[in-house]
């Protein structure tokens, strides 16, 4: 029954946002609240949906930071000349804008955090997709095709779960995954290409002047050494993250604090800053706690284990000479419905434990189960999707349905390469 409960909340939850029925926010709140008292758990409400916010607050307190501190840089102008060198190289040509969307997407999120690629990716490419007229929803599908190739660096959290769970060398895993994760950033570039193509066709190639859509980034000058200050502190601060030297949300908040105090010492223009994007930071930071509700009740009421349990029930004994294969394709709809806790530490070792018996190894199991991580980052349970949406101002559902086809084929093709590489058997 609790089975049924947790399939028909996910699918009222898709129906209620996809159909505009329901904001994000409201439906987050609201769905699981009364598929939660359906299923007889209106006494224990409370504690779950406080743990769940619990749970989700540091990630909210990191995006709050996060915006506030690369939006102040945008301001300070610490990417005018990234901007500068962009529109010298596509000069107006919406397809090769976005393909350097695809490569700038590529090259910021080597630090391997989604939220950090959005916010500069964004903050450089906006006033440039505004002016030419592309679709803002090309830039979303790009970037978030580009993050789920770049969310499986060694790095970053999917990578270190699997090798964790697994129990296998880090570094051998990555040496497998590369070319793998190279075949799917080639499908990310080739679908800039396409999606680029029809955008062209539709708006033709603008004629820009040289230094036009920098006039979003020239409100404050920068005199040489703060541009240097600026550079070295983002540079620190990625470095500090990628070596996980403290906790994000106090790397961002000593950022921002630094940041602010430098670029703007007169208190009147700090709070001017504050004030320019408080209604982004609260847009992104309100889905996150609504998503706390969400994750908690799904947790507490015990919706996730009973998810797990029947996917994993429905795999024939038959099959175990594909279980490679077959966690592959189940890592898309897991990642996307659980967390990648709950996929990796809870299905992956009982996936990984059937099929050893059938001479699978741990190793081919990890690089199979990493293979979903592309839909992943469209479930309602990624904070960083619902702050990319509010960056370019895009409707949630309509962002899931432009997008889902697109992962999927990401998937795909990293499938097809890790079956062409042998890492992944199709017959044992």
């Amino acid at each position: 029954m609790l089975t049924i409960l947790s399939y028909t909340m996910i699918a009222c939850f898709m129906y209620m946002v996809m159909s505009k029925r329901m904001s994000p926010l409201v439906a987050l709140i609201l769905v699981p609240v009364a598929f939660a008292c359906l299923g007889g758990f209106s006494s224990g409400l409370g504690p779950m949906m406080l743990d769940g916010v619990k749970m989700l607050a540091p990630t909210g307190i990191m995006l709050t930071f996060a915006i506030l501190y690369f939006c102040m840089m945008t301001d300070a102008g610490l990417f005018n000349p990234l901007i500068k060198l962009i529109l010298k190289c596509v000069k107006g040509d919406p397809q090769k804008i976005v393909i350097g969307s695809a490569i700038l997407g590529i090259c910021v999120g080597l630090d391997g955090d989604g939220a950090t690629t959005y916010i500069i990716t964004t903050a450089a490419l906006l006033p440039l997709y505004r002016r030419t007229g592309i679709r803002l929803q090309v830039l979303a599908t790009v970037l978030l095709l580009t993050n789920g190739v770049m969310n499986i660096l060694p790095w970053a959290g999917p990578f270190s779960r699997a090798a964790s769970a697994m129990h296998v060398d880090i570094t051998e895993l990555f040496i497998e995954m590369l070319p793998i994760m190279l075949a799917g950033l080639a499908w990310v570039v080739f679908v800039a290409f396409y999606l680029g193509r029809v955008e062209r066709r539709r708006l033709g190639v603008i004629e820009l002047g040289d230094d036009e859509g920098l006039h979003h980034f020239t409100e404050f000058r920068l005199t040489d050494w703060k541009f240097l200050f600026n550079a070295a502190l983002t540079v620190t601060l990625i470095a500090l993250m990628m070596l996980s030297i403290m906790p994000l949300p106090i790397l961002f908040m000593l950022a921002f604090g630094l940041g602010v105090l430098v670029n703007f010492p007169a208190l009147k223009d700090q709070k001017a800053v504050i004030g320019k994007y408080a209604d982004n930071v609260m847009a992104v930071t309100l889905l996150i706690f609504a998503a706390g509700i969400f994750v908690g009740i799904m947790s507490g009421t015990g919706m996730i284990k009973a998810i797990s349990g029947s996917l994993i029930q429905v795999i024939p004994e038959s099959a175990g000479h594909f279980m490679s294969v077959i966690t592959a394709f189940l890592s898309m709809p897991f990642t996307y419905v659980l967390t990648n806790d709950a996929f990796y530490f809870g299905i992956l070792p009982i996936l990984a434990e059937t099929a050893s018996h059938y001479g699978i190894g741990a190793q081919e199991m990890a690089i199979a189960s990493l293979i979903g991580q592309p839909v992943h980052l469209l479930s309602p349970l990624v904070a960083s999707t619902y702050l990319l949406c509010g960056l370019l101002d895009l409707d949630y559902g309509d962002n899931q349905k432009a997008s889902l086809g697109w992962s999927i084929g990401t998937c795909g093709v990293m499938f097809i390469a890790a079956v062409a590489f042998g890492t992944i058997s199709v017959f044992n």
